[in-house]
Order: structure tokens, then sequence, then C-alpha cells
């Protein structure tokens, strides 16, 4: 009881101090949980380094990837930092523990052909047609996670007087601007002024840009259901998700030459190096078509 008492502390002091997000703290309570079962009974300050590596070595046996071990040290490493911050605990068992070695895996992006197929695939028929074509064109457009398409409310895609922009709110509530293409703006207006205000009358009412058939703020399980349904329309064999297409926008991006810092920057992310890896999927299609295409490269 101990050990769940303070985890639910330093949940609560991450969100409230660190701005951590709903997504993020749901995280962070599943890793913490796993390792308040592996500790049991036994007092914190009876856990050391052993202990730890131990719990790393049950979570490699349970067949979980290198970055989930990772990721899972990392919560930990940051719950007994806090313990030992706030004086509730005199050491860190985590401090000499090192993460496992971490293969890097290259995103998953389509051919601008596919994206093309997938966006192009969905009917405008209805509302809710209107409605599916709109959110797949942003995210392809921006990048934008799924959290922050359907955080999305009516105020955020309004046009600028100058530029065509929307807002996208972030991991830790940050906000950043980026700009809406041609076809995700026609599409969006389309839905705003055709889509949204029939599947709104079903509803109660809410700023939500995004709306489910019955008028309440779409899901993020929704829009996971409306890329599968136009993959299988378009007749993509590979299987998608709604971080494909944040992929394929930042892949694209770079591939047309656009600098890493201004993919950041659209992304969202707190460091150039997260967005770098993306520098690897186009150097990888550079030298695929450097071998196909020059004659002396085989």
């Amino acid at each position: 009881m101990e050990v769940t008492r303070l985890i639910e502390q330093f949940l609560r002091h991450t969100a409230l101090e660190r701005g951590r997000s709903t997504n993020t703290i749901a995280a962070y309570r599943r890793d913490l949980d796993r390792w308040a079962g592996f500790i049991g009974t036994r007092s914190l300050e009876s856990i050391d380094s052993v202990a730890v590596t131990d719990y790393l070595t049950t979570l490699r046996r349970a067949g979980l990837a290198s970055s989930s071990i990772t990721r899972a040290l990392s919560v930990v490493r940051s719950f007994h930092r806090y313990l030992v911050a706030e004086a509730l605990a005199s050491n860190d068992p985590t401090g000499a523990v090192i993460a496992p070695g971490r293969t890097q895996r290259l995103p998953k992006a389509l051919s601008i052909e596919q994206v093309t197929a997938l966006l192009e695939s969905t009917p405008t028929e209805t509302p809710v047609g209107l409605r599916d074509r709109a959110i797949l064109e942003l995210m392809y457009a921006t990048g934008a996670r799924v959290s922050e398409a359907v955080g999305l409310v009516v105020d955020d895609v309004r046009a600028d007087e100058i530029l065509d922009v929307i807002t996208l709110t972030g991991k830790g509530n940050k906000q950043r601007v980026v700009p809406v293409g041609r076809f995700a703006r026609e599409a969006l207006d389309a839905y705003l002024v055709r889509g949204r205000p029939v599947l709104l009358a079903k509803g109660r009412g809410t700023p939500a840009l995004f709306l489910g058939a019955r008028g309440a703020a779409l899901s993020r399980q929704n829009v996971f259901l409306i890329i599968r349904a136009a993959a299988t329309r378009a007749e993509i064999t590979s299987t998608i998700s709604p971080h494909t297409l944040r992929h394929s926008c930042a892949t694209h991006l770079l591939r047309g030459g656009a600098d890493i810092r201004v993919v950041q920057e659209m992304l969202g992310h707190a460091s150039v190096a997260t967005t770098q890896i993306y520098t690897l999927v186009t150097r990888d299609a550079l030298t695929e078509a450097y071998r196909t295409s020059h004659p002396r490269a085989r």
C-alpha cells in the first residue's frame, strides 16, 4: 500500500508540476504498477540495482522490445529520483543500471502514391465521409499526432488573415502553429460547411472539430478505424495507423528538400535528434534509387 500511495503522489506531481498529458500519465501508471507488482511486499529501502536489473530481465523474458524496456526503466528511474528529491527515500536503486541496447527502427512511411490512393478512396457524399476525408487530409498535411487531431476545436482551424494555419496542442500542452495545404484546407472547409453541422445537430453541442455519428467528439479509436477502412478501400495491404500518416508527412517533407529544423517544428519534437531518424529513411530511399538506377552501382 505504501508503494501504491507513493506512485499516486508521483503521478500527481508529474501531471501538475511537469505538465504531462493524460495519455503520458496513463502510460507511466502502467509501467509503475508493473514495477510495484514485481517488488511485491519488499520495502523500497531494500530495493537495489540488482533488483532493478532482475526486473529488466523479467521484462525481456516476457517478450518486451528493447524500446519498451528502456521506457520502463526511464519511468522507474524518474519515480525513484522523485522519492529521493522529496526525502521520501534515501537511495535511488536505478542510478547504476544501464538500459538495454536499443535497435533503431526506421519509421514506416507510405509512398506518395499510396497516400494519394488512401485519401482519394474516401467518399465525400455523406457528413461522415466529409469528416473522414478532412481528418485524413489534415493528419497527412500537418503530421499531427492522433491525440492532437481529435483534440482540435473549431477555433483552432480558422484561417489566418495572411496564412492558412492551424493550432495544434501537443505533449505537455505545448501549442504550435503549423501550415495547412490547399487539399487539407478544402477538405476541412467542405466538412465545416456540409458535414459538421449535420453531426453537431445529433449531439448536445461541443466545440470539438471532429465529431462522431452521434455528435460527440471523435475518439482516437475512431480514427484508427477510419484509417484502416480507407486502407482497405485503397488496397493497401500493410498495417497502417494514424502514426503512419505522421511518418509519411515527415518523410515526404525531407525528400522534398525541407530543412530538418522546419520538420522538427512542424512535428513538435522537443529535440532535433528525434527528427533525425527520418533522415535515415530518406537516405535509405536515396541509396535504393542509386543502386537500381546507376549503371555502375551494381
